[in-house]
């Protein structure tokens, strides 16, 4: 009988390369990524585990798994610099620091634009 590989295997890596990616978008959209990836690895290492001998691919879900961890880790802890960031600083200082930001842009892109 011939191994069949594990139904949510690919979509946890591919999710978890993502959530990876995007930790940097305020934290929410690789921690939605991540926390979906880890669901979905959840539930296959489960079905892994109650007929190991029917799978072929748990190695590519651990992996998938390890970096949906990492990517959820990642997000979290920018989520939560973010959410200090707003509390501790007030609006004027928000306004020159995206002023500041803004001016760095357009200086980088007159630079590659050269």
């Amino acid at each position: 009988m011939e191994n069949q590989k594990l139904p949510n295997a690919t979509a946890v890596i591919v999710l978890s390369i993502i959530s990876i990616i995007t930790c940097c978008c305020f934290g929410i959209i690789g921690l939605i990524f991540g926390l979906i990836a880890l669901f979905l690895a959840n539930k296959d290492m489960k079905l892994y585990r109650e007929n190991p001998e029917l799978y072929s691919n748990y190695g590519n879900l651990n992996t998938g798994r390890i970096l949906a961890i990492i990517g959820t880790v990642l997000s979290a802890i920018t989520l939560l610099y973010f959410i200090y960031a707003f509390a501790t600083t007030t609006p004027e200082e928000w306004e020159m620091f995206m002023t500041e930001y803004n001016k760095a842009l357009e200086e980088a892109q007159r630079n590659q634009s050269r």
